[in-house]
């Protein structure tokens, strides 16, 4: 993810995925969208990761606490909000745009509500919330492996393979975390 981030430093307009964007890229607000969109996953993917270590939790509960706030943060006021904006331009047509607003939605959603039982100290909930929302976080880097996986095997269109991503980007992660938050609760 920080390789197709640096494709974007330094910030321009004609780039990588923004060539095929310039229907977008008219609108004011798209490419400040885009842009802290790209560079938030340099902040949000490292400090989601830093929370699911238990050791880490142990020995630096301040860390813990410190990358949560980072992510928390990052993802309400920066990342899940530009990714509901750039939702409403995605390729595909309304199915795309559907999925990728849906994912903004309960990326945010999932995120407040793990902060919130944070803030109440509901720790299980906390959890629960935050593999959720760490979940369709991922789907940045799913997306993309079902991209290939797409291609390679059925050579499809490539607007149907961003139909096909857009949703399966972070369907099968969000089905993934409910079988784990599942598997936790059979202890």
């Amino acid at each position: 993810m920080l390789g197709i981030t640096l494709q974007y430093v330094p910030p321009a307009s004609d780039v990588a995925f923004l060539r095929i964007k310039q229907d977008a890229v008219v609108y004011w607000y798209y490419l400040p969208a885009f842009l802290v969109h790209a560079y938030a996953a340099i902040l949000v993917l490292p400090a989601g990761v830093t929370q699911f270590s238990s050791r880490l939790r142990r020995r630096y509960p301040r860390l813990h606490r410190r990358m949560g706030w980072l992510y928390v943060s990052v993802t309400l006021f920066v990342a899940g909000p530009s990714g509901l904006l750039l939702a409403w331009h995605a390729n595909g047509g309304w199915s795309s745009q559907l999925a990728f607003g849906l994912l903004a939605l309960g990326w945010l959603a999932f995120t407040g509500i793990a902060a919130y039982q944070a803030f109440r100290k509901n720790w299980g909930l906390h959890r629960d919330f935050m593999i959720r929302s760490f979940a369709l976080a991922l789907s940045a880097i799913t997306l993309r492996a079902w991209k290939y996986v797409l291609v390679a095997a059925f050579h499809p269109p490539p607007m149907d393979v961003y139909r096909w991503v857009a949703w399966l980007g972070w369907v099968l992660n969000l089905l993934l975390a409910e079988w784990i938050i599942y598997k936790n609760y059979l202890k």
